[in-house]
């Protein structure tokens, strides 16, 4: 039997580089000290009376998990072993084979530490002011539209479902129940089909195709209603694309009225069929607006499944918006390739 030595560890460390593993282009791209003072914030706000006890782990080594965990979409649980098995994780996270690694329950306080600073937003916006400073702000037009997230279906009786959409908890269940109910998702129609979850809403401009910005909601809000609140005023183009969900008479006129120039898909009906002009028109905006699928699209197959492993509209709002940073800046790292 042979045993593995120093060299030999170190040898399958250095063939990492030549591999063409996106991660060691992320090292190299990406300034993750960037994030570094705002990340702090966190451990000054819950800093130890005492000494005592081992040294938290460096947070950025914390925040660079935190969006392997979104790129892969692992649990905690996962997230620890493969950290742990992949070598590619660990030079990442500039781990060495002697090192501690975090383990699952550090992953779940760090990731409950950044939502309840409200912190991933502000981290998410952030790097967007770094993108615009370096030549990647926001260019020929925007596009607004949303993606359905599943989360896990509940399997609650018909009056306990009542008392959910009345905004109200059922008497009976307790406190340990209560932690794994998840009472914020709903269900909501797509394509003839039922969804339950939520909505992630988001504006990417039509250039560099990065979000701009974004917002959660539970899966029953409709598309258009945070329309405006999207809208990016910063960009370059006054052009907006967005499909037919957003193509009500009084969004159009917001649209007008803020100046900006509408795209918005047109529907057509059985008892009222669209002209050959609004057809090809349709047509013309599609090219554009399906750029858009490009970052959904993106973000399911390096995930393999979007299902939201969280409980509740804050948590779920948190692993999103993190899944939206960690989406950014990979797609940041291929546009400085290009």
């Amino acid at each position: 039997m042979m045993l593995s030595g120093l060299f030999d560890w170190q040898t399958r460390f250095e063939q990492l580089d030549n591999s063409g593993d996106p991660l060691v282009k992320l090292n190299q791209i990406v300034d993750w000290e960037l994030f570094r003072k705002s990340l702090q914030t966190i451990r000054e706000s819950n800093e130890r009376k005492s000494n005592a006890g081992r040294k938290p782990f460096d947070v950025i080594v914390m925040f660079k998990i935190m969006i392997l965990q979104s790129l892969y979409n692992l649990s905690d649980d996962q997230l620890e072993f493969q950290i742990r098995d992949r070598l590619s994780f660990m030079r990442f996270l500039g781990l060495a084979l002697s090192d501690t690694v975090p383990d699952a329950k550090t992953i779940w306080l760090f990731r409950e530490q950044l939502t309840e600073a409200k912190l991933i937003k502000k981290l998410f916006d952030q790097f967007d002011d770094f993108l615009r400073k370096n030549g990647f702000s926001a260019k020929k037009g925007q596009i607004v539209d949303a993606s359905i997230i599943a989360a896990p279906k509940q399997r609650n009786s018909r009056e306990e479902n009542k008392q959910i959409k009345e905004g109200q908890t059922p008497d009976d269940w307790s406190e340990n129940k209560k932690r794994q109910k998840d009472v914020d998702a709903r269900w909501t129609k797509k394509g003839g089909q039922n969804h339950y979850g939520y909505k992630n809403h988001i504006n990417a401009d039509v250039k560099y195709k990065l979000i701009r910005d974004y917002e959660i909601t539970p899966a029953s809000v409709h598309d258009s209603n945070v329309f405006e609140q999207l809208l990016d005023k910063d960009n370059s183009s006054k052009d907006v694309y967005a499909d037919s969900a957003y193509g009500s008479e009084d969004k159009r006129n917001a649209l007008k009225k803020a100046k900006f120039r509408g795209h918005i898909q047109r529907k057509g009906c059985r008892h009222k069929k669209l002209s050959d002009f609004q057809s090809k028109a349709n047509h013309k905006r599609a090219k554009i607006r399906s750029r858009v699928e490009h970052i959904f699209g993106v973000q399911a197959m390096r995930a393999g499944d979007l299902i939201m492993r969280a409980v509740g509209i804050i948590r779920a709002t948190a692993k999103i918006g993190l899944r939206n940073l960690a989406y950014n800046i990979d797609r940041y790292c291929l546009l400085r390739l290009a």
